[in-house]
């Protein structure tokens, strides 16, 4: 009898405090809390405009408050990080995430698991993209003695399967003539752990999304092998919403769009405190960040929902249909665009990419320097107290650290690339010019 007598009160005790996700919880004193439940990865640093950047910001926050004062109700925030988006789109297919921030490749595994699941999602904007696919590479060991894609024939190459960067090296492979399910021994790994075996020796090359390829280089720990910009497709990370949260709370959904909209603002206008903010959120190295993040770095932050982009997400659904990763996936369905043309209306378009410059990061300066050659920035770098110095590979535009391209002289002229196969190219191309690869010491010493 104590037993049934304490059970009613119990269940009144936990009444209040019980909230649910996208859902109403009401207070002891009559007032209504609303929990908004967002997924984001920390260190996928492409994504941070929806995420990393601006969950330390607080405009989204600011943005509920506002929101708040109008309706009566007082608005939460629970944000959830992930490695990967595998997860984020189980949390949303489970209606345990109403917003979500993930790769090219995930966004359709999200929209196809949502309507398998009867919980169905839709592509509301983009968090950052390259127009060539540079944001994914493939990297070796420092002393690796493979030299290009058409090594990978045969060995073990960690990557993460459904993951943006497991579609570029699928599509590498079948360019280079290589079975991607046969002619490699393929490792499902997270990243984290594909970085330890590349380390260990146990996998002998990993391809992955922003930030591992460069941070990996930066800390000296692998070198790269392929860029993923050498494809020419279009790669992109972007934000998902589940349609029955967008439905019930599109208010809500709005004043996150702008919010990212602000943080973008922030990121394109202050891109080195935007770098600095990161890396102390995330522990990653700051110059790490500014790599993909930067003034010039190989993401360019812009949530319109491009043509260009949503025709690449088009022409990736085949890729995964092969990997048997998804079945139909009505693209123009997933995406809607209404809601950002809310939440943007009146807002001027951001510029779309330009072509990038060497920049030269000193120490001690919160602005970086530009430069129109590569040869201009290792000679203002000379005997200067450098941070981070970047160069665009001649071809392919990616940017990556100076001291870890392979350097081309041909002529007067010094040209930076990310890959040796990409230099070793150049150089084959241009034999009665006599191009020829050279160190970074000899480029700089070249160069003053």
């Amino acid at each position: 009898m104590r037993t049934k007598a304490l059970a009613p009160a119990l269940v009144l005790l936990l009444a209040p405090l019980a909230t649910a996700c996208g859902g109403d919880a009401s207070g002891a004193s009559g007032s209504r809390t609303v929990t908004v439940t967002v997924g984001y990865q920390s260190k996928t640093i492409n994504t941070v405009t929806a995420g990393t950047l601006l969950r330390s910001l607080g405009y989204f926050e600011q943005e509920l408050a506002a929101r708040g004062k109008q309706d009566g109700v007082t608005y939460k925030v629970d944000w959830q990080d992930y490695a990967t988006g595998a997860p984020i789109t189980a949390q949303m297919t489970a209606g345990k995430i109403d917003i979500g921030s993930m790769g090219d490749f995930p966004l359709l595994i999200n929209a196809a698991r949502g309507k398998e699941l009867k919980q169905p999602t839709h592509l509301v904007s983009v968090t950052g993209y390259n127009l060539r696919g540079g944001l994914n590479t493939v990297v070796t060991a420092p002393d690796s003695k493979l030299e290009s894609l058409a090594d990978l024939r045969g060995k073990k190459v960690s990557t993460s399967v459904g993951s943006a960067a497991d579609g570029t090296l699928v599509r590498a492979l079948q360019r280079a003539g290589i079975d991607p399910e046969s002619g490699i021994q393929k490792l499902n790994q997270q990243p984290s752990v594909g970085a330890s075996a590349l380390q260990a020796g146990s996998a002998d090359a990993l391809s992955q999304f922003v930030a591992w390829p460069g941070q990996l280089a930066y800390e000296g720990r692998a070198k790269a092998l392929y860029d993923g910009a050498e494809l020419n497709l279009p790669t992109f990370h972007g934000v998902t919403v589940r349609e029955r949260f967008a439905k019930e709370r599109p208010g809500v959904l709005d004043d996150f769009l702008r919010a990212q909209r602000k943080a973008t603002d922030h990121l394109r206008a202050e891109p080195v405190a935007a770098a600095e903010s990161v890396a102390k959120e995330t522990g990653l190295p700051a110059e790490v960040v500014y790599l993909y993040n930067g003034a010039n770095g190989i993401a360019t932050f812009d949530p319109a929902l491009r043509p260009e982009l949503i025709d690449a997400l088009k022409q990736d659904v085949p890729v995964l249909q092969a990997g048997k990763l998804v079945g139909d996936v009505d693209v123009d369905a997933f995406v809607d665009p209404e809601p950002l043309k809310r939440a943007a209306a009146g807002a001027p378009e951001y510029p779309k990419a330009s072509a990038p410059k060497p920049e030269l990061w000193l120490k001690g300066q919160t602005r970086t320097q530009s430069f129109d050659s590569p040869r201009e920035l290792l000679k203002a770098a000379r005997g200067a107290d450098v941070r981070a110095a970047y160069v665009p590979d001649a071809v392919t535009g990616t940017l990556w650290f100076a001291d870890k391209a392979v350097w081309v002289a041909e002529g007067s002229e010094l040209r930076a690339f990310v890959t040796p196969a990409g230099a070793k190219s150049y150089v084959d191309q241009h034999q009665g010019s006599g191009a020829r690869i050279l160190s970074f010491a000899e480029a700089g010493a070249l160069a003053s």
